[in-house]
Formats: C-alpha cells, sequence, structure tokens
C-alpha cells in the first residue's frame, strides 16, 4: 500500500497538500473525541469509585472546551448543598 501511494505521490505532486490536510483534521479530530471522553464530566469511565462524576462539579469549573461570553470564574452557585 505504500509503495502505491508512494508512486501516485511522485506523478501527482498535488496531492501532498490534500493529504496534508486530511491527516491534520484526522489528528484533531481525534484529538478532540480524546479530550471529550477524558475532560467531559457526563463521561463515566469508573462506576464503582466514582459512579457519578458530575456531582462533584463546582460551579466556576468549566468543562466546556470554548465559552462565548460566560466567564466561569465569577459565578456564584444557585443552589444548595446535597
Amino acid at each position: 500500500m505504500l509503495s502505491t501511494l508512494s508512486k501516485q505521490l511522485k506523478s501527482h505532486p498535488a496531492l501532498i497538500p490534500l493529504l496534508v490536510f486530511i491527516a491534520g483534521g484526522t489528528a484533531m479530530s481525534m484529538g478532540y473525541l480524546a479530550r471529550l471522553a477524558l475532560r467531559n464530566p457526563a463521561v463515566c469511565w469508573d462506576r464503582k469509585n466514582n459512579p457519578e462524576p458530575w456531582d462533584k462539579l463546582g460551579p466556576t469549573d468549566q468543562y466546556k472546551f470554548y465559552s462565548v461570553n460566560l466567564d466561569y470564574s465569577k459565578l456564584k452557585k444557585e443552589g444548595p448543598d446535597f
């Protein structure tokens, strides 16, 4: 397979940027999926020790990747402690 790919790239050098962008997009999407799987509080990997990890989040914890107009450090708690 690699020999076929190298022959194609040698005969058509315009394919190189296409492959670079495809590889970059694949790497970024895999990184984002890994971040979602490891950092999102709704995902529970350990059901025995911490079955509800979202209960340990404070009101100032930011778990979203990008927040447009909300500063999480200035939020106050609105509900009671359970």
